[in-house]
């Protein structure tokens, strides 16, 4: 009899549209056996005899109302109670646990869907931990991961932001690091790939310039994105666990070492090391895209010390722009300041919130702007004339001896 995970195994190679010969050879089933699974529409499983039960009347009900809305096993309870149903809670929770089952299959079940070269990367993002700035602030910090579906190449670099314009540019950096783009992008449902009302636009509009496709995995199922899921736990047990890390720059270089030597050991799935498989994933080479320029320009005004905010931070401008409104974005992992067209300045991101970046060029200029400000705002002369020409009278001594 043919196991559960062997049958969707073959179900799985067929749908890649491998020849039913090569799943024989790959499976080591017979010819008959895999054309059995293929035209079957239900797993294989023991035949279980159903008792009679109270909630026969009922399960119709509960079938289509599950089926149409996915209800709850209480909230169905408390519906075929008022129809009549008289027995317990358990038993509904029993009978909708099948029902999850026949559509979802069993509970922690996956396919492991191999993809063809080039076809697929899976992105996401982890939590870190919180650590203590040199300003005393705590700092939240995320790793994000990418893996190549086919090599099982992998990518990872630490941020101290999930936000789009983030992704985004380690997206960019991932490319680069693989030396090219898949032909689509799987991630979850996080707020930044997905909006209330579609795909968000930026987002869309970033892939179409690389030319992918983006995928988000079902709802309440994971398990789809196994290979990122896989890489996130390696990311936290192979490298963070039991490190130490000086700042946010040496976390990335050690990240970086500590990627060269993984992707060139053999995975525990392929048997081969990454960086040999990658030659074979046929990504669409890097050097036919142009960068992509990330521009999310916000407005803002410049304060009288001749900073404007972004982000939480604060980013110093030459003096001369002080009250001015300003545009602001991100641009590889810059802030650049513009008034109009003209970039007036640019600065490394903060690497928290709070910070205060400024060049030394813009805070020299404000004390001599605020030096010629302080000359020109000297008490004026009044408007009336004082010549203290008063003639002073004068008593010999002898008048005080007299006295």
């Amino acid at each position: 009899m043919v196991r559960l995970e062997e049958w969707m195994d073959i179900r799985a190679l067929h749908e890649q549209g491998i020849s039913i010969r090569e799943i024989v050879r790959r499976s080591g089933r017979s010819r008959k056996a895999v054309r059995k699974v293929l035209r079957s529409g239900e797993p294989p499983g023991r035949v279980r005899r159903r008792r009679p039960s109270g909630l026969s009347p009922f399960e119709d009900h509960i079938r289509d109302r599950w089926f149409e809305y996915e209800l709850s096993a209480v909230r169905l309870h408390e519906e075929v109670a008022e129809l009549g149903y008289a027995g317990s809670a358990i038993t509904v929770r029993r009978f909708v646990a099948e029902l999850k089952r026949s559509r979802y299959g069993p509970k922690g079940a996956t396919v492991r869907f191999e993809t063809p070269p080039g076809r697929q990367a899976q992105a996401d993002w982890a939590y870190a931990g919180r650590f203590l700035a040199p300003d005393g602030r705590l700092v939240s910090v995320y790793a994000f991961v990418m893996v190549l579906g086919f090599s099982r190449m992998r990518y990872v670099e630490f941020t101290t932001s999930m936000r789009l314009p983030a992704l985004l540019q380690a997206m960019q950096r991932a490319f680069a690091y693989f030396g090219g783009v898949p032909g689509e992008v799987l991630f979850d449902n996080m707020k930044q790939v997905r909006l209330p009302s579609g795909l968000n636009p930026l987002l869309l509009d970033f892939a179409r310039h690389f030319g992918f496709a983006i995928r988000t995995h079902r709802v309440r199922r994971p398990r789809t994105k196994g290979k990122v899921e896989r890489a996130v736990g390696f990311v936290k047990e192979s490298f963070l666990r039991g490190r130490t890390f000086t700042d946010l720059a040496d976390l990335s270089h050690q990240a970086r070492l500590w990627m060269e030597k993984v992707n060139q050991r053999p995975h525990g799935t392929t048997g081969e090391p990454p960086c040999q498989r990658l030659s074979s994933e046929k990504l669409q080479p890097l050097a036919s895209f142009s960068p992509y320029r990330l521009a999310l320009p916000v407005l803002r005004k410049a304060d009288r010390e001749g900073f404007v905010r972004y982000q939480g931070s604060r980013y110093s401008v030459p003096p001369e722009h002080c009250g001015r409104r300003l545009s602001v974005g991100t641009a590889d992992r810059r802030v650049v300041i513009r008034l109009s067209d003209a970039i007036i300045a640019e600065h490394a991101e903060a690497e928290s919130r709070g910070a205060t970046v400024a060049h030394r060029e813009h805070v020299a200029a404000m004390w001599r702007l605020t030096r010629e400000l302080l000359e020109r705002r000297r008490p004026p002369c009044p408007s009336w004339r004082l010549t203290f020409n008063q003639t002073v009278a004068e008593r010999p001594l002898a008048s005080y001896e007299e006295a």
